[in-house]
């Protein structure tokens, strides 16, 4: 069995739940293609879209201190949301 969660190919391997906050630090950013990472607190790592940017800024700083929550995306890999600056 392959899938979110699961363990399989594309995924990160573990689950979240549904709407619960998590924080990190963006760690890359690229502004041409709006794709960005996050490290998480919790030592994993989420990628994000642009359109993920609570502020709808479509941008935002390397570095900066976020909360977001996760949710499926692409392919079955987990993804932030609601990509909010603390």
């Amino acid at each position: 069995m392959t899938g979110p969660g699961t363990g399989g190919p594309g995924t990160t391997g573990h689950r979240e739940a549904p709407g619960a906050p998590v924080t990190g630090v963006v760690d890359a950013f690229d502004e041409e293609r709006g794709l960005g990472s996050i490290a998480g607190d919790d030592g994993r790592r989420y990628r994000f879209h642009c359109t993920a940017i609570a502020d709808g800024s479509r941008s935002i700083a390397i570095g900066a201190r976020v909360v977001f929550v996760t949710a499926a995306g692409h392919l079955g890999q987990v993804e932030a949301r609601a990509v909010s600056a603390r």
